[in-house]
């Protein structure tokens, strides 16, 4: 009974799966739009503007409007630091305060950096669906191939089971040649499952259910080459570098922060003004000259700090040794950009050569193959000899989709090295 009810569960889920044919243009559009890892950078960035009008707080006018009401017995005692009254209220706004203004900024600054992290994390995506496009792509046109294989080897094997039961050949062959179709069959299985499993992937990357699948609509398409030189390559690498921008925004945050643990020393001015409303039964009229109901009063107070506490130095320290360690890591990461994108053009120039390799292996093959069809149709050539460069030819196109695979891979390795991958897949 279980076993049927996950058999059915099995079927209503593959029935509402969707198979989307779709650009490589049109993934990356709506990876930007629907990537949950995108949407969790939105919110990190949305946050980050919020601390900023949060930091603004101190300078905007603040009201409050309550009552201190109580009865007095004698003399007319203070409610929570203020007069006894019926209603009172009270405004309060900062003038001058240097470590918050410096706060607001390093809040901007902040928000600079989650903007960029987004950005980051954009580009991220979009190396991400690119791969995983080239992959399917890949996989697609390699399930092809072994498809031909595959009616190759029925072929194959048709005749070799003849020519055993007409005696010209041993059973071996026969049995050789079942051995090779099962072979292809087997791969052709795993390249199915494998296509499946990088479609879902991409499904999964532009924010679709994971029942669903992404056909790439362009298999064959390759990425182009940007980057003239290994010098160009190093230089967008640190030009278009978003942990280096980043770094570089954290670094003026926490120079920020440290001048404003400067800036404590310097007074502050809030602007104050209060009203209360207050009643005779406080006993205002028996200790006091003159009794009024309205008062209000208006005026403008002011600390300055003699003696900074434990806690903001121990902090300023804290905000120099984090400066001191973001450019150590500024450095670091320079090296390692610069070397990442020497590297990364290197390896590109290397799977150039391997891609013109295994084309010119494969013209040799395919040239192979027609000097046999043409020994064949003369009869001077057996047909076991012309399957068998047929089925080499095949490996050769194999080899050249891996090698074309590779190129565009490293392609794609260098376009994310040197920050231009969302700029030319959009």
């Amino acid at each position: 009974m279980i076993m049927r009810l996950l058999s059915v569960l099995l079927f209503v889920a593959a029935a509402r799966a969707e198979i989307r044919p779709m650009t490589l243009k049109s993934i990356v559009e709506m990876a930007m739009a629907q990537n949950p890892d995108l949407a969790l950078a939105r919110l990190d960035e949305r946050k980050a503007a919020e601390n900023v009008r949060a930091a603004r707080d101190p300078f905007a006018p603040k009201v409050f409007v309550g009552s201190g009401l109580a009865y007095s017995s004698g003399f007319p005692m203070s409610m929570e630091g203020s007069a006894p009254s019926i209603v009172e209220a009270r405004a309060i706004a900062s003038l001058f305060n240097r470590p918050q203004r410096i706060q607001i900024e390093k809040s901007r600054q902040d928000q600079q950096t989650a903007k960029i992290s987004t950005e980051e994390r954009r580009e991220s995506v979009a190396y991400r669906a690119a791969a995983l496009y080239v992959e399917a792509g890949r996989i697609a046109e390699a399930a092809k191939t072994v498809s031909r294989q595959i009616a190759n080897f029925e072929l194959l094997l048709n005749n070799a089971t003849i020519l055993v039961e007409e005696g010209r050949e041993v059973p071996l062959e026969q049995k050789r040649a079942r051995l090779k179709l099962a072979q292809a069959k087997q791969r052709l299985q795993r390249l199915e499952f494998d296509r499946e499993s990088a479609e879902t992937d991409l499904a999964l990357l532009v924010g679709l259910a994971p029942t669903d699948r992404v056909h790439p609509l362009e298999p064959e398409r390759s990425v182009p080459a940007v980057i003239d030189s290994e010098a160009d390559a190093v230089t967008n690498a640190l030009r278009n570098s978003r942990e280096l921008q980043r770094l570089d925004s954290q670094l003026k945050a926490k120079a920020l922060e440290l001048r404003s643990h400067d800036a404590a020393r310097l007074p502050t001015f809030d602007l104050i003004a209060q009203y209360g409303r207050f009643a005779r039964f406080n006993n205002y009229d028996k200790f006091f000259n003159r009794f009024a109901a309205n008062n209000a009063q208006i005026g403008m107070s002011f600390r300055i700090p003699l003696v900074p506490s434990l806690a903001s130095r121990a902090q300023k320290d804290i905000a120099s040794a984090d400066i001191v360690a973001l450019r150590t890591q500024v450095t670091s990461a320079r090296g390692r950009i610069a070397v990442g994108a020497r590297r990364a053009w290197q390896f590109v120039a290397q799977q150039q050569l391997s891609a013109e390799v295994a084309k010119l292996d494969l013209e040799v093959a395919r040239d192979q193959v027609s000097q046999l069809l043409a020994l064949y149709e003369e009869g001077r050539a057996p047909f076991r000899q012309l399957e068998e460069a047929r089925l080499q030819e095949s490996e050769k196109w194999m080899a050249l989709f891996d090698a074309r695979y590779a190129l565009d891979r490293a392609r794609l390795d260098l376009l994310r090295e040197t920050g231009n991958v969302l700029a030319l897949l959009r």
